[in-house]
């Protein structure tokens, strides 16, 4: 969420913003319930003074002995007018804080102006894309093929976009999060978190996932409880309401955890396969950073998302993403996007932001500094480190031998009890 002052003396900042956004907010409408706002309060204060005044007068009229019938009658009139005032300032106050809530943040000056995905820039690019004497499967083939990936008995379970993970596959993609949360913790520092993946209103609010996206959410039904999309909405709300010490930051947090999205809005869009389901699971990285370090840290995140496929020794490379694709807390954002052999293309795997002060507004997550009066807010960053499932499939499509066997990586086999292929039987 902006800052209420800001947007008061920067109105042509954020219409810039949302113009660059692409997005659907009202810009405008702001000033009429801010004007609408102020001049409640005006004539509220007008009116509070008056009966403070004529109660004192009262209060003499019956001393002295005399009538105050008619003061009485106006501070009848003047309480029930203050009434009406404060109710209607309460509806616009929650206007004002709906309309808050559908802003967008400001994207950081070094975000390129841009529609959509197509227009994000590159930025890096590691390794070789690998050759082969064959023509390479796509990873639900193969998975299918080495009876691992069950998307049939998934559909029967649950519908469309879940599969059932057999054998090898359930093996492999639990050693890929045990791989991801052993580099992110031992290696880079930061510290395990299991978090519920059962979440409230309150806390889905703080991180920007509700109001504005809400069909994109699992409710449970007759709950104020939805499923996570994303490890961030819990871990990030760890702190929320709470003022940090200086000393204790960087917070440095990852957590691995099932992930549920509707994936509204994406009918017929990957239909086949892991890359797009409703339920998978994500190694996430979240921080907790001082303003003048958040900038440093994403460069960092976005570091330590690349060093687990530089050890799987997977192609990949960099983007930023454009104001048209950016998310809508962040300022701004890599992606991290992986070569598939089979679909002869990158996809994304991991998405590291810096949201700033946004989501700490909305959450209440301050920091005080040693000596200070006041405490600030902190800034939040996010990070897959990474999204489990579509690593597996990055792992079946670039390592598929010609017989439909998959050479697992060196860095995996210690997970994998020292397996180094997998292979029909």
């Amino acid at each position: 969420m902006l800052d209420l002052k800001f947007i008061r003396k920067n109105l042509d900042v954020v219409r810039e913003s949302v113009a660059r956004r692409r997005a659907k907010v009202d810009v405008d409408a702001f000033t009429g319930l801010d004007e609408r706002r102020r001049a409640l309060i005006a004539e509220a204060e007008v009116l509070k003074a008056e009966r403070n005044t004529v109660s004192k007068d009262i209060g003499k009229r019956k001393k002295a002995g005399e009538d105050a019938a008619d003061l009485v009658s106006r501070m009848g009139e003047v309480g029930d007018r203050i009434k009406s005032l404060d109710e209607e300032l309460r509806q616009v106050d929650a206007e004002v804080r709906d309309w808050l809530e559908s802003v967008p943040n400001i994207p950081h000056e070094s975000v390129v102006d841009g529609n959509d995905d197509a227009d994000n820039p590159e930025v890096f690019r590691w390794g070789a894309k690998p050759e082969f004497d064959f023509t390479p499967k796509e990873h639900y083939e193969l998975g299918a093929n080495l009876d691992g990936l069950d998307f049939e008995r998934g559909a029967k379970l649950a519908g469309s976009r879940f599969v059932v993970y057999r054998g090898w596959a359930a093996r492999l993609e639990r050693a890929l999060a045990s791989f991801m949360l052993d580099v992110q913790t031992l290696e880079h520092g930061y510290k395990e978190i299991m978090p519920p993946v059962i979440v409230n209103t309150e806390t889905m609010t703080a991180t920007g996932q509700l109001p504005k996206f809400a069909e994109d959410l699992f409710k449970l039904e007759g709950t104020d409880y939805y499923l996570i999309p994303t490890a961030e909405v819990p871990v990030t709300n760890l702190h929320r309401e709470e003022t940090i010490a200086e000393d204790e930051l960087p917070l440095k947090y990852t957590a691995w955890t099932p992930c549920f999205r509707s994936e509204a809005g994406s009918y017929g869009k990957d239909t086949k396969g892991l890359i797009r389901m409703h339920q998978f699971q994500k190694v996430e990285m979240v921080r907790f950073e001082k303003p003048e370090d958040s900038f440093a840290a994403l460069e960092e995140m976005r570091e330590h998302a690349e060093n687990i496929l530089k050890k799987l020794g997977l192609h990949y490379r960099v983007v930023t993403l454009c104001t048209g694709d950016l998310g809508f807390s962040a300022t701004k954002t890599y992606d991290l996007e992986v070569w598939l052999p089979g679909q002869d293309k990158f996809r994304e795997i991991s998405s590291c932001s810096n949201c700033m002060d946004f989501q700490a507004r909305r959450g209440g997550i301050r920091f005080k500094r040693k000596g200070a009066k006041k405490a600030e807010l902190v800034h939040t960053l996010n990070g897959s480190g990474l999204a489990v499932g579509r690593t597996l499939v990055a792992v079946l499509e670039n390592y598929q031998q010609a017989d439909g066997s998959i050479v697992i990586p060196e860095v995996l086999r210690p997970y994998m009890g020292g397996l180094e292929v997998l292979k029909s039987e």
